[in-house]
């Protein structure tokens, strides 16, 4: 039986180039990730998760997000809401700066005072709320597709996300998470012919998959999920 995911916040920068804001969301959000909060946090691009990118929305979609924005467009914000569900927590960087009274943030190469003050405040912003974030896990239970064949099991990051079993070779695997991502590869119009590589990738978010096994493993996710789209069509 494959583990569950280990529990961990998702932060969603904007990738704005055109403003020195954009560099301090940035900035700010591998400051968390690499020094404050290394093994609680992930970062996400927000350009592929835009693109189509089906393991950072497959993360997104199970996991909470913070996203760092650095206008009030909030481009992360919004399109994290719009493909993957609404963030947990959110930030934009022009606000903390009016609100600490940091002055204009000036320079995308190179950040003036005002822009690394903005680093480090953003960056303590959203350590407090990752640690807030993954406080005591509350159950919450996401439904499964009614023609998938799974149980839902609660996992450390707080949510209970459904499971299915797959017979490879005679063993029985339990994996994680893996009729949430049939019905998002489904809704989203991909083919079982050309998924498989896409599938799998998504599919290792959530579950080990045993060196030397992974050809086999391929095979039978992409053979179930063509059973599962033809299940769906009568």
């Amino acid at each position: 039986m494959p583990n569950p995911p280990e529990r961990k916040v998702g932060i969603v920068a904007c990738s704005g180039e055109e403003l020195a804001e954009g560099t301090v969301t940035r900035l700010a959000a591998l400051k968390v990730l690499h020094d404050l909060r290394p093994a609680k946090t992930v970062t996400i691009c927000l350009p592929l998760f835009l693109a189509g990118g089906a393991g950072d929305r497959a993360f997104a979609r199970f996991h909470p997000t913070i996203t760092v924005d650095g206008c009030e467009l909030r481009c992360a914000a919004r399109g994290t809401e719009m493909y993957s569900g609404k963030p947990a927590a959110s930030i934009v960087v022009s606000d903390l700066a009016r609100e600490c009274e940091l002055g204009s943030i000036e320079g995308r190469r190179e950040l003036n005072d005002a822009g690394r003050r903005a680093v480090d405040l953003a960056a303590q912003r959203i350590t407090a709320l990752v640690d807030n974030i993954l406080g005591p896990p509350q159950l919450t239970i996401l439904q499964p597709p009614d023609s998938a064949p799974a149980q839902t099991k609660g996992c450390s990051c707080g949510s209970g996300i459904p499971s299915m079993k797959i017979d490879i070779e005679g063993k029985i695997v339990d994996f994680l998470a893996l009729p949430l991502i049939f019905k998002q590869f489904r809704d989203a119009g991909r083919d079982p012919q050309t998924a498989a590589s896409d599938l799998f990738e998504a599919l290792k978010l959530y579950n080990q998959v045993p060196a030397g096994d992974e050809s086999k493993y391929r095979a039978a996710i992409a053979r179930e999920y063509a059973a599962f789209c033809a299940e769906a069509r009568r």
